[in-house]
Formats: C-alpha cells, structure tokens, sequence
C-alpha cells in the first residue's frame, strides 16, 4: 500500500510522509485505519525504523495521526483538517502554486499540468476499484 523509491533523490521521510497523505487522499487509508508497526512498516520498505518513527510522529503533531498506547497507530477522525477553512484553502493555493511552477520547470504548460493532474487521478479511481 505505501511505496518508497531508493533511488528517488527524495528523502525518504518525505516520500514516506507523502505515501501516506497520498494513500489518505486516494481512499486506500481511511479514517480509523491502523498502520502498520514502525518495526513493521521499516522492515517492509526496507528501511530504517526512525526513518517510519519519524514520520509518525511528524503526522501525530500535524494530527493526521493518533498512536493509542499499546494499541496502534491510526488514521484521525479529523485527519488533518483540523485548521480552519481559511488556513487549509490558503495552504491548498500555495500547494497549486508550488505543482504549477514544478510543472513550468519541467516544460509543461499549466492546462497540461492540470490536465495529467485529471487524467492522473482517473488512473488512481480505476486501479483502487479494481484491486
């Protein structure tokens, strides 16, 4: 379900971090779920287990995350929807903003970036719905 790429120059707490805000958005982790162990987790990805530590705990302080004590750690009820409808449409301009400009760095127009963008999440709909 989560996926990280070694040889991805991207450090792998970030893409760690991103697998699952992406898994969140996509609906293959849902509110309540439990993630795996950090042990688990690193030892599945191959990775360090601070590396996952980390990340959980990144995710608990931003309350995406909840670890019940010997328990598990799971999706928020709130997710990370806890600041208010200004500050997440404010943080969702400057995460446009930052996609468009990567886009434009890499040559892409903005109605080619937003349409990979479409035709992107489809591919996502598709794939969850069959496996």
């Amino acid at each position: 379900m989560l996926a990280i790429d070694a040889s991805d120059p991207t450090p792998l707490y970030a893409q760690l971090e991103r697998a699952i805000r992406v898994a969140m958005a996509t609906g293959r982790l849902n509110v309540g779920d439990k993630l795996p162990t950090v042990r688990q987790l690193a030892v599945d990805l191959k990775i360090n287990a601070n590396t996952v530590a980390k990340v959980y705990g990144e995710l608990e302080r931003s309350g995406v995350l909840e670890t019940r004590r010997g328990v598990g750690t799971f999706i928020r009820k709130d997710g990370s929807r806890g600041s208010s409808m200004p500050d997440r449409e404010r943080l969702l301009v400057e995460l446009a903003d930052r996609f468009l400009a990567g886009a434009a760095t890499l040559g892409f127009s903005a109605d080619e970036a937003i349409n990979f963008l479409k035709v992107h999440w489809i591919n996502m709909k598709r794939e969850q719905s069959d496996g």
